[in-house]
């Protein structure tokens, strides 16, 4: 009984779009997947519920009790409450992406968990809306107070112009003519989404000119990408990205890492590079034309770990995530 889940990148837009600014997010085709089944063993005191979670070549096991106090335990629970599960059940949960490091780890596994769940209790597949709600249980408690720009988009694939509002969130999805080349570098350092997202509110209040301005600019650089993604103007949307570090940067969410992996990126031809996702470390993220390896080969001269990935249109996307 699997489900499966994308991993994701903010290509522009991130911290501002929890104050409502659009941001644009892409799928991307490594993610995460999950398996529920009945437990293996019960115990004195009845079956509980596990959870087996690999990650970066570790292997982490929980047993869902009533006074657990460790985020992943407290997550697992909320996700089990939100999805109406009432018998003990046993997940196993695993994920290519690095956590705390701003590509959805942690929604892709919830989404895939979900997915798992309802499989195994032989419901009917959940829509979309109903999926994400259920993931943002899971993602409120590592991250206090969400977007849900990570759900959608581990939920949907795709490329997608993201904005969050009073009245919930509105998603228009982008139509990719072909598919985006990115490489992912990983600063080393993990990346705290709820400490960046409150360094930000921190920040607005102390200087509020300083913040609404360097939203503004992030929304005309999101509303402009969006029309160099429609018209397939890849070198455009580099230089915008570009832009959009440099607001994130005096938003003090840059780290000397993260700037030198975004002039490597340039250096070895790449058409944009910027931090993705909260900041403070974490990953950074390079449009290519059409081959990643330069990038590559330059971080990891420089002795930070990469991958290429591409991120696809929605129909695409789902295509491959079905996929064995």
């Amino acid at each position: 009984m699997k489900g499966s889940a994308f991993g994701k990148v903010i290509l522009l837009g991130e911290h501002a779009v929890v104050y409502g600014v659009p941001a644009i997010v892409v799928g991307i085709d490594r993610g995460a997947t999950a398996r529920a089944a009945a437990p293996d063993k019960v115990g004195a005191q009845g079956a509980s519920s596990e959870l087996v979670l690999r990650a970066e070549g570790r292997e982490q096991s929980l047993t869902v009790l009533p006074d657990a106090t460790s985020d992943l335990a407290r997550a697992f629970s909320a996700l089990l409450e939100a999805c109406a599960v009432t018998a003990a059940v046993r997940v196993e949960a695993a994920t290519e992406l690095p956590a705390a490091a701003g590509l959805g780890c942690s929604a892709a596994l919830a989404v895939a968990i979900v997915r798992a769940l309802d499989a195994w209790l032989e419901r009917p597949a959940a829509s979309l809306e109903e999926t994400i709600e259920r993931a943002m249980a899971w993602e409120k408690v590592f991250h206090g107070n969400p977007s849900g720009i990570d759900a959608t988009a581990a939920a949907r694939g795709g490329c997608l112009l993201y904005e969050r509002n009073h009245g919930g969130a509105r998603m228009h999805e982008l139509q990719l003519s072909t598919p985006l080349t990115l490489a992912i570098g990983h600063t080393g350092i993990p990346s705290t989404t709820r400490a960046m997202v409150e360094h930000v509110a921190r920040l607005r209040e102390r200087r509020p000119d300083l913040v609404e301005k360097s939203f503004d600019g992030i929304r005309s650089l999101v509303n402009n990408a969006r029309l160099a993604l429609e018209a397939n103007d890849v070198v455009g949307l580099g230089r915008l990205m570009d832009l959009n570090q440099m607001l994130l940067s005096g938003l003090m969410l840059s780290t000397e890492e993260i700037e030198a992996m975004c002039r490597i990126a340039r250096e070895a031809g790449a058409l944009g590079a910027k931090l993705t996702g909260s900041g403070g470390g974490g990953c950074v993220v390079a449009l290519v034309e059409n081959d990643a390896e330069p990038v590559l080969a330059g971080w990891d001269k420089a002795g930070f770990r990469s991958f290429s990935t591409r991120a696809f249109q929605r129909a695409q996307a789902s295509e491959r995530s079905r996929a064995p």
